[in-house]
């Protein structure tokens, strides 16, 4: 009997070791994790698509939207002109000017583009290739046509730096402009600076960044004509107007502010702002919303400036102010109200101590 339990017990197969069953919080983890997954595979390709219909959509339609264009010389030599330029539907906004004296005050006042000079010898063009190189190559081309291939003496009004006849480094400020605040705006949210100490870490990050943009692109890159110091100002005004509603949506939204605040400066004010034409090359009403924003109001103070005296920059300085006011003003109301609410619990712990 002892020996058959013994042979039985030594060729018995060894039992499977049994897993523990899953606890609750890995039954969850998993819908949990599959969630987030699809969070992140829908969201991408939506970020994408935002992404491209914000930068590629305005690039692939530029073309003159109520172009501001003047048309100089007497009414009965340019009336031909006129006609010819208002076929263009909607491309063109007229002006008309007594001579060519007139037209460049306007050219230099930033009241338009360029000119249609009309003389003895034929058309003239004024341009401005401060103001856009594109939009001084687009009229250049356009007017051209119109007079039939004859030859058109083009004088360039108000040029661009001989060191960047294309504007190419004003263009490419803007991008770093912007991520300069949008960065600065993270940083102090995230370091939990609060009130007066965030709003002087603001104000210092943006002077900095407009004393090393200037550097860089005027002095060293000589892209700019005007006053160091008025270009270090507009610069360091577009940064601070960019960080400033970053940190201020923080303050009110908590972290997600940043991303919204990141989403705005990015995604429209970059692609929205003109500076790589002009805000009338863009489609309605990108070109307008653009301006509104700081990387578009921050560019064409940065023309105005550096080319043109400070002509035409009583819009966007406006715009600048009010974003950076706006912004550091939430900075302050979030501060305050954070401190109230932290301070409420212990003023709720006092009251029944008091009453016993």
């Amino acid at each position: 009997m002892s020996a058959t339990s013994a042979t039985t017990t030594g060729t018995a197969s060894p039992l499977p070791d049994r897993q523990p069953p899953p606890s609750a919080a890995q039954q969850s983890a998993s819908p949990s994790h599959l969630r987030r997954i699809a969070v992140v595979v829908v969201l991408a390709p939506v970020l994408a698509a935002l992404a491209l219909w914000a930068f590629a959509w305005p690039a692939a339609r530029t073309a003159p939207h109520d172009l501001p264009l003047g048309v100089a010389g007497p009414a009965t030599a340019t009336a031909q002109v006129q006609k010819q330029l208002e076929a263009h539907e909607g491309a063109f906004e007229i002006h008309r000017y007594a001579d060519e004296a007139a037209a460049r005050d306007a050219i230099e006042n930033r009241t338009v583009y360029g000119a249609v000079v009309v003389t003895e010898r034929g058309p003239e063009l004024l341009t401005a290739s401060a103001a856009s190189p594109l939009v001084a190559q687009s009229l250049q081309q356009a007017v051209a046509r119109q007079s039939g291939g004859a030859p058109l003496k083009t004088v360039d009004v108000v040029p661009a730096s001989a060191d960047d006849p294309r504007g190419a480094v004003l263009t490419s400020s803007v991008l770093p402009m912007t991520l300069a605040g949008i960065a600065a705006g993270a940083v102090v949210t995230l370091l939990g600076l609060r009130g007066r100490r965030a709003v002087a870490a603001l104000i210092g990050a943006a002077a900095v960044v407009g004393l090393v943009a200037a550097l860089v692109a005027g002095t060293w890159l000589g892209a700019f004509t005007g006053s160091w110091w008025s270009e270090a100002a507009v610069l360091a005004a577009s940064t601070l107007a960019v960080s400033a509603a970053v940190a201020g949506l923080a303050a009110l939204l908590g972290t997600p502010g940043i991303g919204l605040g990141a989403f705005v400066m990015m995604l429209l004010g970059n692609p929205f702002s003109g500076a790589s034409s002009a805000p009338e090359m863009l489609p309605a009403p990108v070109g307008t919303i653009g301006q509104w924003l700081p990387p578009g109001a921050g560019a064409s103070l940065l023309r105005s400036v550096s080319f043109f005296d400070g002509a035409a920059a009583s819009g966007p300085a406006l715009t600048l102010t009010w974003w950076s006011a706006l912004g550091l003003g939430a900075v302050l109301l979030g501060s305050a109200l954070k401190r109230r609410k932290e301070s409420a619990p212990a003023t709720t712990e006092r009251e029944p101590a008091l009453a016993g």
